[in-house]
Formats: structure tokens, C-alpha cells, sequence
């Protein structure tokens, strides 16, 4: 079995509320807040950041037309781009598990939708080349969760039959789009509950 994870929220944490909180206290007083904010500023990872995402616009141009489709000023946009990075920071858990996971002798790769200057921050920041055989970073190969295209584009990069991969993410459209393929996958809420369901499936011992 081939394990892929998905890296925002799943190894790195990214919670938009308290994100916002964070980088935004004078727009931001409350988690509720910061996730009405989120909504607005992420589009569900559709609009400009989908854009963002899958490499077809810049950071400087996601600034622009976030700001001229919500009035905020541009540098108020800027700052929450540049501060990205620094959200996304190893979850310990899942760390944990991954190196249990090459312990037991599964090979493990990552899919990730993630903007092309975010996955060159991780790249040159954490070793992902010993923790993952390969991956697929959205901004780098121009396709985008939950599309069809970038789940085959991973079949093809990990060398994989779909029934042989294994999917952890913690979006339900984009599990639902890999069961659709006829990969296996889960939801992620958090490393310990991620932990039983690879016991439960026997890819790791209890």
C-alpha cells in the first residue's frame, strides 16, 4: 500500500480562523470572525486562490484581485500572502506517524494543493525528501484537487494502480474525488484518530 497525505492541515497546520486572528488582530477579534473573514479572503480555495493554487496567477496579481474584489487595501491583502508560510508549521503528531509509517515499510507520498511559492518555502525548509518517495504540488503541475486530472497525473507519479493508494485529507470533496477514482481514503481531523483508522486497516500495529 502507497500512503499520500495532503500537506494544509494534515502535516502542516492551517487554520484560516485563527490564521486571520493572528496576522489581522485589528480586523479580527474572534474565531467567528476570522472564519467569516477566512470565507471571504479563500473563496473555499476557489476564485483568485484557486487560481493562486493551481499556478496561474502570482502572489502579486492574488493581491490585486483579492483587494479590488473586497476593498480591502493591498497591503493588508500582502500581509496575510506573505505570512502564509509561517503558518504552516509541522504538526508533531503527524510527523510521528509518518516516520512510523516508513518504519513499518509503506512507501509515502504527498499531494498537495499548496501555491507555488509555499511549496518552494516547504521544499527548501523541511525534508520532504526523506519523509516522501515524491509528490505532486498543485502550483507546480497546473492542477488542482479536487479535479480528476491531478489524481491521475498521481497515479502516473507514484507508479500506482488506484486500488494500491491510500489517501489522507482533510477536505470531504477531496476524499470523495479519490474514492471516485477508486483509490482508498479517509477524512483527517487529527493525527491521533488518523493513527487508529491505519491500525484499523491493519497498516500499522496498534
Amino acid at each position: 500500500m502507497k500512503i499520500v497525505f495532503d500537506f494544509g492541515g494534515v502535516l502542516f497546520r492551517w487554520h484560516p480562523a485563527s490564521f486571520l486572528a493572528r496576522v489581522w488582530p485589528h480586523r479580527v477579534e474572534t474565531l467567528e470572525q476570522g472564519a467569516q473573514l477566512a470565507s471571504v479572503f479563500f473563496q473555499n480555495y476557489g476564485g483568485d486562490w484557486g487560481l493562486f493554487d493551481q499556478g496561474l496567477i502570482g502572489a502579486d496579481e492574488v493581491v490585486r484581485r483579492i483587494s479590488a474584489r473586497t476593498g480591502w487595501s493591498r497591503g493588508d491583502v500582502e500581509t496575510v500572502v506573505r505570512a502564509v508560510p509561517d503558518e504552516l508549521m509541522p504538526i508533531p503528531g503527524t510527523v510521528v506517524l509518518i516516520r512510523d509509517l516508513r518504519a513499518a515499510g509503506h512507501t509515502l507520498h504527498f499531494l498537495s494543493n499548496m501555491p507555488e511559492p509555499y511549496a518552494d518555502h516547504l521544499s527548501a525548509t523541511y525534508p520532504l525528501a526523506e519523509w516522501f518517495e515524491s509528490g505532486l504540488f498543485s502550483g507546480r503541475v497546473k492542477q488542482i484537487k479536487p479535479n480528476a486530472e491531478i489524481y491521475a497525473m498521481a497515479e502516473k507519479q507514484f507508479g500506482a494502480k488506484p486500488e494500491e493508494l491510500l489517501f489522507i485529507d482533510d477536505h470531504p470533496v477531496n476524499v470523495d474525488a479519490a474514492l471516485s477514482r477508486d483509490w482508498q481514503s479517509f477524512l483527517f481531523t487529527d493525527a491521533a484518530s488518523a493513527r487508529r483508522e491505519l491500525v484499523s486497516r491493519r497498516l500499522l500495529s496498534a
